[in-house]
C-alpha cells in the first residue's frame, strides 16, 4: 500500500529533478522512494571473523615459537 507525502522544496530544484527523472525514465516519486529505501536500509553488521580474515597474513611459519619471536622482537626494539 502506498501513501501520499507532501514535500516542500525549492522550485528550481523541483524543475531540475523533474528533468533528471524524465531522463532516467522514472518519476520524482520513485526517485524519492528509492532514496528513502537506501537511507533507511539497516547497515550490514560485520562479523568479527570476517574482519579478521581480511587482515594481512603474517610471514611466520606455523611451527614457529611465538614466545621466542616475541622476545627476539622486543630485544631488537629496546636493544637488550
Amino acid at each position: 500500500m502506498k501513501a501520499r507525502l507532501n514535500l516542500t522544496i525549492d522550485n528550481n530544484l523541483l524543475e531540475n529533478i523533474k528533468g533528471y527523472a524524465q531522463k532516467q525514465q522514472t518519476s520524482v516519486s520513485e526517485l524519492v522512494e528509492n532514496y528513502f529505501k537506501i537511507v533507511t536500509k539497516p547497515s550490514k553488521r560485520k562479523n568479527v571473523i570476517d574482519l579478521i580474515e581480511k587482515l594481512e597474513k603474517p610471514a611466520i611459519k606455523e611451527t614457529a615459537d611465538l614466545k621466542e619471536l616475541y622476545y627476539q622482537d622486543k630485544s631488537k626494539k629496546y636493544g637488550f
